[in-house]
């Protein structure tokens, strides 16, 4: 049940394994923290300093092991949690649960994540239709937060989608990812990514599975995100 706490803070729609699947608990435990139950967790053990995983993950660590499917929001006027909640669940019951390709660990942009091995259409589609339906949810974004977002170059495309979805890598600029470390520079960085391929490889021959998609909530941008509901995919078989 979401809370109706929630009219302040920021929500977002993210992909997040199922509970009781490994990669849920060592994701959560590569960041520290489980966005759903709220406890720290120890590290993994990977050749690597908990305190220097700590360092490189801080940033990842505050938004919960996940992948992105609407970018977190600020609700719009008139528009509370219940009603966000049930409008998820609407177009759950639309989408029936599939298997993905496996992630493997990859760099984007300087960041370490989680990526598909291969293309996946039917997450394309189950993001892209949590912009869309989902958008009359969302309060406009600050001026301050378009200047953050376009203080990173962005394409004639990307920045169309800025200003159109609030987030420049939709739809057709969308790559699924998990994020697992902040931006990394230096002569370590290949130490990681050693770590990171002994910890995430073994996935890389296991169809990922998405059964529900998941509510998380930020209270205050100083607080970290929290899986509030896990809701799940509903639709008949194709």
């Amino acid at each position: 049940m979401v809370s109706t706490e929630g009219l302040a803070g920021r929500w977002a729609v993210y992909y997040a394994p199922p509970a009781a699947q490994p990669l849920w608990h060592l994701g959560c435990a590569w960041l520290g923290r489980d966005p759903e139950t709220g406890r720290a967790l120890v590290r993994p053990a990977c050749g690597l300093d908990p305190e220097a995983i700590h360092a490189i993950t801080a940033t990842a660590a505050h938004y919960g092991f996940h992948a992105t499917l609407k970018p977190p929001f600020a609700l719009a006027d008139g528009r509370g949690p219940e009603a966000l909640a049930a409008a998820v669940r609407t177009l759950a019951a639309r989408v029936a649960p599939f298997a993905a390709p496996p992630v493997r660990p990859a760099t984007i942009g300087g960041f370490r994540a989680l990526t598909l091995t291969a293309p996946c259409p039917a997450m394309e589609a189950l993001a892209a239709a949590c912009v869309t339906e989902l958008d009359p949810f969302r309060a406009p974004p600050t001026a301050e937060e378009l200047a953050k977002r376009r203080a990173t170059p962005l394409s004639p495309r990307q920045s169309a989608m800025l200003d159109r979805w609030g987030y420049p890598h939709v739809l057709d600029e969308f790559q699924f990812h998990m994020t697992l470390t902040d931006r990394l520079e230096g002569p370590d960085a290949h130490l990681v990514d050693a770590a990171l391929e002994s910890l995430f490889g073994p996935f890389a021959s296991l169809p990922l599975p998405v059964r529900d998609i998941a509510l998380y909530h930020q209270p205050d941008r100083a607080g970290p995100f929290r899986l509030t509901a896990r809701i799940p995919l509903t639709g008949p078989a194709a």
